[in-house]
């Protein structure tokens, strides 16, 4: 993408995740006071002097690390270093230069690229604290005094980024960016999923249940288009979310759905459908998403002639308020069937989009009248005007009748099935409306 990058890194806890949220001016990166709470990058744009660019915040750089964890959060850092035109390395006054605030320098000179040194938490006013000399020490010119909690200094620093972005070119609108919310319970291959997909660790895999904590989100190109996957954390029973930073991560799940055009429901294979998958479904499905069911670790089940189907029936059953919702069988791990995956994701957006003129859904309408007659009630028969839609994604079609009270749930659902079958929706749900005579159009 032409948007120029920008990497925010240095070590736990010295207030990168606090920074990204105010240039961003949105709380997209989880904050709080334990080191390692962002173990994935995370991006977001921004805009500065008439110009748009993306951020990424990432993990603090531990060098030297043994932790599993604080390693995987180190190569992501390094990744995100290796894609930016320009780093911003931040470190805290409070704590003084520190070996691991040169080790760091020493990585990012080493990677060439142009580093803004910004020193965090200096939030007094007055005149400069003169620990900020110290940091000449780094070797990677003036240090910008900074409070990303205040947003002091933040102008200086975006402008010293400014000087190093490329020059400015047409830069593509993203409408036709399809975004993708992989969503599911903890440890169900989310994450691998990814990774598959885009073909580099993208995204921390780790067999630890809750690795993912925030959205994260990828954008990627392949012969059928563009898209943005989003990474969400594993959504967890209400009764385990019992810290501030699990509950920022329902949260961010949630959001990443609502803003998603596509749902990818990722269920393991060797569990079936749990409770914690069908209140997953049932986000989306509320949502108004398109949606395709994984069914991840394929490989992983012993199988028969029949497993497939059983598998498929079991799932219809527990999910049943999706039956539009296709279902695929995957290994994320082996990459089997991962390549049909954007047949379905196109196919379920293409029909969440779909609009259809008003003068076909009304022959349907008629035709579908025509074979069951609408319902009567003590002598009074339902009487349907017309019908038109008025939304898309999901569609969304609207019902004029004599009496809202005649309209049964029953025949809605036999007109709902009947604009299924003729213009074949799999894969999104559709919104219906009862209006009778005398409401309001609009």
């Amino acid at each position: 993408m032409a948007k120029p990058l920008v990497a925010i890194v240095g070590r736990p806890n010295v207030g990168k995740s606090m920074l990204f949220n105010k240039l961003t001016g949105k709380r997209l990166s989880i904050v709080e006071d334990t080191p390692g709470v962002t173990r994935d990058r995370l991006y977001a744009e921004a805009e500065w002097r008439g110009r748009t660019f993306q951020i990424v915040d990432t993990g603090g750089i531990e060098p030297g690390t043994d932790d599993q964890i604080l390693a995987f959060m180190r190569e992501q850092a390094e990744i995100a270093i290796q894609s930016a035109d320009v780093i911003i390395f931040v470190c805290d006054i409070r704590t003084g230069m520190t070996a691991a605030d040169q080790e760091v320098a020493g990585m990012l000179q080493r990677a060439g690229k142009p580093v803004i040194l910004a020193v965090n938490k200096m939030d007094a006013t007055g005149p400069t604290d003169p620990d900020i000399y110290e940091f000449y020490n780094l070797g990677l010119g003036d240090p910008y005094p900074l409070s990303a909690v205040h947003g002091h200094g933040t102008g200086d620093l975006l402008d010293a980024c400014f000087e190093h972005f490329p020059p400015e070119e047409d830069e593509p609108e993203e409408d036709d960016v399809t975004k993708v919310a992989v969503i599911g319970k903890p440890n169900v291959g989310k994450s691998s999923l990814v990774n598959r997909i885009l073909g580099q660790e993208r995204v921390i895999v780790s067999d630890m249940a809750g690795t993912t904590r925030d959205a994260v989100d990828s954008y990627f190109e392949n012969e059928r288009g563009k898209y943005l996957i989003i990474d969400t954390a594993g959504m967890r029973k209400k009764a385990k979310v019992d810290d501030r930073v699990e509950k920022f991560s329902v949260l961010r799940a949630a959001m990443a759905i609502e803003r998603s055009d596509v749902c990818v429901i990722m269920i393991d294979a060797r569990d079936g459908v749990t409770e914690q998958d069908t209140k997953v479904a049932g986000m989306a499905h509320d949502a108004g998403k398109a949606s395709v069911i994984v069914v991840n670790k394929w490989d992983l089940v012993e199988k028969d002639g029949k497993t497939m189907r059983r598998m498929e029936e079991d799932i219809r059953r527990d999910l049943s308020y999706m039956a539009y919702a296709p279902i695929l069988f995957i290994s994320a791990l082996t990459g089997q069937r991962v390549g049909k995956l954007f047949d379905y994701i196109d196919a379920v957006a293409e029909k969440a989009a779909l609009r259809v003129p008003t003068g076909v859904l009304n022959q349907v309408l008629a035709d579908a009248q025509a074979r069951v007659q609408p319902p009567t009630d003590k002598g009074r028969r339902l009487k349907i005007y017309y019908m038109t839609q008025i939304g898309v994604k999901p569609p969304h079609f609207v019902f004029f009748c004599n009496d809202a009270k005649l309209f049964h749930f029953s025949y809605q659902r036999y007109l709902e099935n009947q604009i299924r079958n003729t213009f074949d929706l799999t894969g999104t749900p559709v919104r219906i409306t009862i209006r009778q005579r005398g409401d309001k159009e609009d």
